[in-house]
């Protein structure tokens, strides 16, 4: 890892449920100053799962206050097992996360901001939204859903944008039209997007063929977002005889590792593509869920990234040739 990640404890003072499926925790770190940290952060949460210990991630929500760090869960059941994980704590509970860390560069010093989130994507956008309006900058948020009743902070983000503030509800007929939305915007605006990786695929094909650069996109992604539901597929290594179940719960990186095939990572988002290794053989489907990879190279199937995609049947991998991954 190109950072050490330095765990503190925590405990959960708090719980609010702010939409069917959707519960906001608010986690006190044991020595807490209140600090900022940059927009976009996210902490790592230590969680059980099937009696294993596994970590998870998760976007803090909003600024920074002096009560502690918040973030927002989906009850996911078709999940890897952190929201049912989070979901049957209960106020009191302790807790490992990590620092806040950032991956979302914001360039403050543009004339024009654009923010997307889908559905539970809200949950970063929240704080980028609050510290453009308190800079009194030129921002618009388009935020979709299935429907305002799942949508979380809606009223807040209605009190703090007022009109700026664009709700895209499915079940109003007012889905989100990303390529009228981004032909819309001027050259030089910023967007920063949050939401599930289909959305995510479409927002970059848009972008690109609204003719802004690539870069001026910056967005947050879901690990466990993909085209194919989460469940349980096989993994061959190379040249042996080793043949590895990767359950539902786990990622193929986790798996690996733990039974000493070391692959390196960092993020550990299908970010960084430090963990991306060699495919050899595809005896079903990959399911791509990084945002490191090109479509063209996602479309090839020659490489994975093993901290969030996952497959559908078995798949034959080499651990070892990894040098050109990045």
């Amino acid at each position: 890892m190109r950072f050490v990640e330095t765990w503190i404890p925590a405990t959960l003072v708090e719980t609010r449920d702010l939409a069917p499926g959707i519960r906001e925790f608010l986690i006190r770190p044991d020595q807490f100053d209140g600090a900022a940290y940059p927009v976009g952060s996210h902490i790592n949460v230590s969680v059980t799962i099937d009696g294993s210990p596994e970590t998870r991630s998760y976007s803090l929500v909003g600024e920074a206050t002096s009560r502690g760090l918040r973030i927002a869960v989906r009850r996911a059941e078709d999940s890897r097992g952190g929201s049912r994980y989070m979901w049957q704590l209960a106020p009191g509970a302790r807790l490992d996360i990590t620092q806040p860390a950032s991956l979302l560069a914001v360039d403050w010093a543009r004339q024009n901001y654009c923010l997307i989130a889908g559905g539970i994507g809200i949950t970063p956008i929240l704080g980028a939204a609050q510290a453009l309006a308190r800079r009194d900058a030129n921002v618009t948020l388009h935020y979709a859903m299935r429907s305002r009743g799942e949508a979380a902070y809606l009223d807040d983000l209605g009190a703090m944008l007022g009109d700026r503030l664009v709700v895209h509800a499915s079940d109003e007929g007012q889905r989100l039209d990303l390529d009228a939305l981004f032909a819309s915007l001027s050259q030089g605006s910023l967007a920063l997007f949050c939401g599930p990786m289909r959305m995510l695929d479409a927002a970059r094909h848009a972008w690109i063929g609204a003719g802004h650069p690539l870069p001026d996109l910056r967005y947050e992604t879901f690990g466990s977002s993909g085209t194919l539901p989460t469940e349980t597929f096989r993994v061959r290594l190379k040249d042996s005889n080793v043949e590895l179940e990767i359950p539902r719960e786990r990622s193929m990186l986790d798996v690996l590792n733990a039974s000493g095939h070391d692959v390196m990572y960092d993020c550990k988002r299908g970010e960084c593509g430090l963990c991306a290794i060699d495919v050899v053989a595809v005896d079903g489907e990959i399911d791509h869920r990084d945002v490191f990879f090109s479509d063209h190279q996602k479309q090839s199937n020659q490489k994975i990234c093993a901290c969030v995609s996952r497959a559908r049947g078995t798949i034959t991998v080499d651990t070892l040739l990894r040098t050109d991954a990045v």
